[in-house]
């Protein structure tokens, strides 16, 4: 505990908790999204975040001691499959779980896109197929031990020293208390980012599509750590700088798209009123944006 309080251990945690809020982001997405499916009632969706990152947070407290402890045993194949030029795959805990939480994240982002698709009055999205307390709670924690393989493992890459006989020691009491502190600053943030989501719809589908590439990430990192191959191509991780430079691009492709629509309604409307001249309608919709900001 006392290697918490130098400074070196200040430093590593500063750096786990950026950590922490860099691999959180995704998490914090799907809380958000699954939290909603509760409805709002009584202030239900908002006790639900809570609960599920403070639940969260326990488990993975409890799951990184075990991998600490256990990591030679975890790291080791279990389930070998030798189709050679077909397809072939060593799997781990790790691989197994990483690869089966992606493949369940992109099942939630294309259920939720394809409701959105068929669903005839916007408004009543939200309450479909609504859950129970306990369900999404359960879900909730479970898909965030799902992601807290790839941040407890990267933190145990950070957190690390060497004793005197040269073995590696990992600092569990700074990795503990980073992630306590980044699971109360989701706390305060799952909120805001639902009630963002929940007052601007359309950034919505934006968020779903992030959650659909979040899948497809932690489905290349479960093949890549099984060594698997398909057809004799071995599957790759994707890596994190792609993952982010792909994010920023649908982020402002998103933002751009969202202005340019506001300003084709806004001119609509103004020809509208205007009688059909469209010279007179794109000065009024001009207008119109300007006065918006």
């Amino acid at each position: 505990m006392a290697e918490l309080f130098s400074i070196s251990g200040l430093s590593t945690l500063l750096v786990l908790i950026l950590l922490q809020a860099v691999l959180g982001f995704d998490n914090l997405l799907y809380i958000s999204i699954e939290s909603k499916r509760v409805g709002e009632e009584g202030g239900k969706a908002s006790m639900v975040r809570r609960w599920g990152i403070g639940l969260a947070v326990a488990f993975r407290i409890v799951l990184l001691i075990i991998i600490v402890s256990l990591f030679s045993v975890l790291a080791a194949p279990f389930l070998t499959i030798p189709l050679e030029g077909i397809f072939e795959a060593e799997f781990n805990l790790q691989s197994l779980v990483t690869l089966f939480g992606g493949g369940f994240i992109i099942y939630t982002a294309i259920k939720e896109i394809s409701h959105m698709l068929a669903v005839d009055h916007i408004e009543h999205t939200e309450g479909n197929k609504k859950k129970s307390v306990f369900q999404a709670i359960t879900m909730i924690v479970s898909m965030n031990l799902v992601f807290s393989f790839d941040s407890i493992l990267s933190a145990m890459a950070i957190a690390n020293t060497r004793n005197e006989a040269g073995d590696i020691e990992y600092q569990v009491w700074i990795m503990a208390v980073a992630i306590i502190l980044s699971g109360i600053a989701m706390i305060l943030l799952a909120d805001h980012v639902a009630e963002f989501l929940k007052k601007n719809r359309m950034y919505e589908v934006l968020g779903l599509f992030i959650l659909f590439i979040v899948g497809a990430l932690l489905v290349s990192e479960g093949g890549h750590l099984a060594h698997m191959k398909v057809f004799g191509y071995e599957i790759h991780a994707i890596e994190k700088s792609t993952f982010y430079l792909v994010i920023f691009v649908l982020v402002v492709t998103d933002i751009i798209s969202t202005k340019y629509q506001k300003r084709l309604w806004a001119q609509r409307e103004a020809e509208i009123r205007s009688g059909g001249s469209e010279h007179a309608a794109a000065e009024a919709a001009e207008a119109a944006m300007r006065g918006k900001h």
